[in-house]
């Protein structure tokens, strides 16, 4: 029996061990670091939606897809914070006069911006 096979149907490649032959898979080289965007997204595919995780993984694109939606996550976040931030009138001057307004109105914005971004990229 020969030590590797490689299976065209799949386009993987297999080492004997034993009776068995096991798939030869190996990580890619370039592991990005995954922010809580990316996690959360992680938690969901692997809930929800199990068989496109899978792929990912099996691909070895797993790492790079949640960097990415880690990153397009946090773009939009800091995006909509701003333009909310504009639009109510949330500025530096009113943080310096009466600051528990200031945090109270950006706690507000905070949570509303991580809703439209929990809704636009992580759960869909």
């Amino acid at each position: 029996m020969e030590k590797f096979i490689y299976d065209e149907s799949n386009g993987l490649w297999y080492e004997r061990q034993g009776d068995y032959y096991i798939p030869c898979l190996s990580l890619p080289e370039d592991h990005q670091p995954i922010g809580p965007w990316g996690q959360r997204h992680l938690r969901y595919i692997q809930e929800y939606r199990e068989g496109f995780y899978t792929g990912l993984l099996l691909c070895g694109k797993l790492n790079i897809y949640l960097a990415d939606i880690d990153c397009q996550a946090q773009e939009q976040m800091d995006a909509i914070i701003r333009q909310m931030a504009k639009a109510e009138g949330v500025t530096e001057a009113l943080k310096a006069e009466n600051q528990m307004e200031w945090v109270g109105k950006m706690n507000n914005i905070r949570a509303a911006a991580v809703e439209i971004v929990n809704v636009g990229i992580i759960f869909a």
